[in-house]
């Protein structure tokens, strides 16, 4: 398979109206957009959602922020796709639901909003627009963590 994507070192993303932005656990970005990326040369800044076609956040203390700040402005950045790791159960059961266990929340846009598919256990993880092809379940992805 023979992807456009990376996985840079280090990266800023922030919407383009605010000071502010966030430095995702992982991205990928996509090497064909980059050239519009005005900040990206000099400061390791993407800007444009379609640079960004999948963020993984790994829930630990700021949880608050993976499940909203970020949740929110990932979606007004368009970004494509946007998985919450929350390997240790600990998000809010708004979120995550009762019993609180180990979950994957997969938030993919839609008509420009998030929709989300949650995977737990052994649930085979098959709704990865960026990875159509994966065959890994949640609990695969929640030992690589630890």
């Amino acid at each position: 398979m023979n992807l456009p994507y990376r996985i840079p070192p280090k990266a800023l993303v922030k919407l383009k109206d605010k000071e502010t932005g966030y430095n995702p656990d992982l991205l990928l970005i996509d090497r064909r957009h980059l050239a519009s990326e005005p900040f990206w040369e000099k400061k390791s800044t993407l800007i444009h959602g379609e640079s960004i076609p999948l963020v993984i956040e790994f829930v630990s203390t700021n949880g608050c922020d993976d499940y909203g700040y970020k949740l929110i402005d990932y979606e007004e950045m368009g970004i494509r796709e946007y998985w919450i790791v929350d390997y240790l159960g600990i998000g809010g059961v708004h979120f995550i639901g009762q019993p609180k266990q180990p979950t994957l929340s997969i938030y993919q846009l839609v008509d420009g909003e998030y929709q989300v598919q949650q995977f737990k256990q052994k649930e085979l993880i098959n709704k990865s627009s960026t990875f159509p092809e994966l065959n890994l379940t949640a609990e695969q992805i929640f030992q690589a963590q630890r």
